[in-house]
């Protein structure tokens, strides 16, 4: 039987990062939902926050799941659900990209904490503010 223990740190955002999760209730409905999803899907979600415009999580791979896989599944199913159920009041995508990175075992604790503190992080800095720092640290070229 293998054993596979692969972390991987996931952020996507809303449609041209538009604010389109706003207010408390509908971003836990929408958490809610995302994790029950993934549970019938066999995708192990160990964190997930769901801020406005963008959602943060860490799954754990399975020995048969892809990243591009998993993030159709979560993304393309939540956004399904959030129009079908009409939540928000003009139609609702997720951006086609994403960002993934593997994480360490030995910082789990620390994306695991980052990731429950979303609340509290973005009560400092916003998205776009740690998005443009993150990506001119790295080197990236900007998602959308």
């Amino acid at each position: 039987m293998p054993f596979i223990k692969i972390h991987i740190h996931f952020v996507w955002t809303t449609k041209k990062f538009v604010p389109l999760l706003n207010g408390k209730t509908l971003r836990e409905n929408v958490k809610s939902h995302i994790l029950e999803n993934c549970k019938n899907k066999g995708i192990y979600i160990d964190q997930l926050a769901v801020q406005k415009e963008h959602c943060r999580c860490l799954i754990s791979l399975g020995k048969e799941q892809t990243v591009s896989k998993i993030m159709q599944l979560i993304k393309g199913e939540s956004a399904f659900w959030i129009n079908k159920e009409n939540l928000i009041p003009s139609r609702f995508d997720w951006q086609d990209e994403y960002f993934g990175i593997s994480v360490s075992e030995s910082l789990l604790p620390i994306v695991q904490s980052y990731i429950q503190n979303q609340d509290e992080h973005h009560g400092k800095e916003t998205f776009m503010e740690e998005y443009e720092n993150f990506i001119l640290k790295c080197g990236f070229t900007k998602m959308g």
